[in-house]
């Protein structure tokens, strides 16, 4: 894939998740005299906004090639998808969720460098596609505080105990289905618990709707822009590897007698209804990991208000000639070190790669046993380092559970983040507007 295509692929993989910001920002001005479609708490959406935003998707699904739905459908399902995100960030701007300017540079500049491009050429390549750096900079603003608001609601609302990863390495080691992964494309019907029977039974009519078509042989990834509730429903609903323990009883059941292709019966679950289709399965391996791990020790010397860089430095200095000279490293860790390893002479136990950042990492690793390093300059500060010894260690255990782990949290945060959208949108005050009621 040359850089042009890289980049658009990132690109448009962002404006899927969330299409509203592919629009030039209208001015008070504009959205006094342009149609509102919507009201959203105290935000408006108005007809140009949508219709935007309805092109936009339009030629995102044409470039992935799935036909768009029709107009009527894509207009409910883009409109929707600009609500949510609405209501995500007013939400972040009530509990005063921000990103600086600083780190939005540092997110751009790194997706630039993924995609082998200078800034310059980054920017040239987005002007090629006829978007201003402004929106893609507001673009990618939205994203991180939408993705680090989800995090923030998974880390309050997610536990997971060592019970329940042994008992998912156990129902792996027992089960037929190993360690097998499957790839699925999905279609989800979302209902609350503020629906009655009869929202919820009009949303099962939905999903039946959604199957019926789906069995006349209309695309999947077609009836998934036009019904799915899903983030992905613009993607064709495909959803990442995932291992099929990680799906739950109800969906391991349904999943695992499927042949490629082939498309599940709608089936409840607390958050919707669901259709599956299996796209691919493999077995994923379990390989036996080997690291190097160094046993280490140092000592820090913070840069601060009261401590410049160079006298931090300096006195790294005054302690390496000391310990060159004889002294104690672990002594001088224990009065001078202002790291929390102080109390145990600087002792770091040990160390994994990528346990520290590169540049402590990559001093260290120059070591051998037993010798001190030059000053070295971290984002912490100014260290000494001493590698007191190194081995090779089986980590194969703590990565199957560091994995089990992941897995358990990501089926968990499904559910949680869905519950959690649904209840920002139920407590939102949503208007919908008719041209004719302007």
């Amino acid at each position: 894939m040359n850089k042009i295509l890289r980049i658009r692929f990132v690109f448009f993989t962002l404006l899927v998740v969330s299409i509203s910001l592919q629009i030039e920002a209208q001015d008070v001005g504009l959205k006094s005299i342009d149609h509102i479609v919507a009201i959203v708490n105290d935000e408006v959406i108005t007809r140009q906004e949508l219709e935007n935003a309805i092109n936009t998707a339009t030629q995102n699904l044409l470039q992935q090639g799935i036909q768009p739905p029709d107009k009527e459908s894509l207009n409910s399902q883009v409109l929707e998808t600009i609500i949510v995100k609405q209501i995500q960030l007013q939400h972040a701007k009530e509990i005063g969720m921000s990103i600086s300017d600083s780190e939005l540079d540092e997110t751009i500049l790194r997706i630039a460098d993924d995609n082998q491009l200078s800034l310059q050429e980054f920017y040239a390549v987005l002007e090629q596609d006829g978007v201003s750096f402004n929106k893609f900079r507001q673009e990618i603003r939205d994203e991180i505080i939408m993705a680090r608001i989800k995090e923030r609601m998974i880390n309050n609302r997610v536990n997971i105990t060592d019970g329940e990863i042994d008992n998912y390495l156990r129902t792996q080691e027992t089960s037929a289905l190993g360690n097998d992964e499957y790839l699925l494309a999905h279609i989800l019907i979302l209902i609350s618990e503020r629906m009655d029977a009869i929202q919820i039974q009009e949303r099962a009519r939905r999903a039946e709707l959604a199957l019926q078509k789906l069995e006349e042989g209309v695309e999947f990834s077609q009836v998934a822009a036009e019904f799915s509730d899903a983030p992905d429903a613009m993607q064709g609903g495909v959803l990442e590897w995932r291992p099929i323990a990680q799906m739950g009883p109800t969906f391991v059941d349904l999943l695992t007698p499927l042949q490629f292709g082939e498309i599940t019966p709608v089936v409840q679950s607390p958050t919707g209804f669901h259709i599956f289709k299996l796209l691919d399965r493999r077995d994923q391996e379990m390989p036996v990991v080997i690291i190097d791990q160094t046993h280490a020790r140092h000592i820090l010397i913070k840069v601060s208000e009261l401590t410049s860089e160079s006298d931090a430095k300096q006195q790294i200095i005054q302690f390496k000639d000391r310990i060159d000279n004889g002294a104690s490293f672990s002594e001088i860790a224990k009065l001078h070190s202002e790291d929390g390893s102080a109390a145990s002479g600087g002792d770091l136990g040990w160390i994994s790669p990528g346990d520290t950042v590169p540049d402590f990492e990559k001093a260290m690793n120059k070591l051998l046993p037993g010798q001190v390093s030059e000053p070295v300059q971290s984002p912490f500060g100014w260290h000494l380092i001493q590698v007191l010894e190194r081995r090779s260690e089986d980590v194969s255990h703590d990565r199957r559970r560091q994995t089990a782990r992941q897995s358990i949290r990501s089926r968990k945060a499904e559910v949680v983040i869905q519950e959690w959208m649904q209840q920002l949108r139920d407590e939102a005050y949503i208007e919908y507007r008719n041209d004719d009621e302007q």
